[in-house]
């Protein structure tokens, strides 16, 4: 059984030295939500330098809210600048000779397109525009998968060990109580709950999650007890 472990880095609020050690995949903040071209360019070079597989990590264009507040954007300009960030921070990768392995869409974003087949045919479509290898990280069974089939690109489900979830399998919103899950036991355990489901490709740690580092140790710990490899992303 062989699963990802993937975090979002370079948005100057993780703990990305210590995540960089135990995880497979970073989803890298290509300057719409956080982060600019100087700290992308150290986040791949850490990437890199940890073995881990790189990949963009695109948000709604909001610096103040962090990405996480709902936006409106028309599919067009939603593709115009998903497929701009991809693009700055595939540049940077490949001056590093770094190739970008998958796109996570971020925050409100991810969310909104989970259940909006405009919004996620709009993703789909900038992601294809740059390099239909790239794999689309979503969760199962929402509309970002079914953009992703149809679009022909290379789909990972996603689970989330650090949040916990609506009877919907959708994710609780963060502005109720309960939604992170911040014991590293109770992390670890889910994490091991969604291997075994195999509904899942990839398991997210939140970087900015109250005690990052100590949940994914705890993660990675479990997943080595179980005999589950943890590789990053490929098409």
């Amino acid at each position: 059984m062989t699963i990802d472990l993937n975090s979002d880095m370079g948005e100057g609020v993780g703990a990305d030295a210590e995540l960089l050690e135990i995880v497979s995949s970073a989803n890298i903040a290509c300057g719409a939500h956080a982060g600019d071209a100087a700290v992308m360019r150290a986040t791949v070079r850490a990437a890199q330098k940890a073995g881990v597989a790189a990949g963009a990590h695109p948000g709604f264009p909001d610096l103040e809210g962090f990405g996480r507040r709902d936006m409106q954007m028309s599919a067009v300009q939603i593709a115009d600048t998903v497929r701009a960030q991809i693009t700055a921070l595939a540049a940077i990768a490949s001056s590093e000779g770094v190739s970008l392995a998958h796109v996570k869409p971020h925050g409100a974003l991810y969310n909104m397109a989970a259940k909006d087949r405009v919004m996620a045919d709009a993703i789909a479509s900038a992601i294809a525009a740059v390099d239909r290898a790239l794999v689309m990280v979503g969760l199962p069974g929402s509309a970002l998968e079914h953009a992703a089939r149809e679009a022909g690109l290379p789909f990972a489900a996603e689970g989330f060990a650090d949040r916990a979830y609506e009877a919907d399998g959708s994710l609780v919103s963060r502005s109720k109580p309960g939604a992170l899950i911040t014991d590293p036991a109770a992390a670890a355990a889910g994490a091991i709950r969604m291997a075994r489901e195999g509904r899942v490709r990839t398991i997210c740690i939140h970087s900015d999650t109250p005690h990052a580092a100590a949940i994914a140790a705890a993660v990675r710990r479990a997943l080595d007890a179980q005999g589950v490899r943890v590789a990053g992303l490929r098409g």
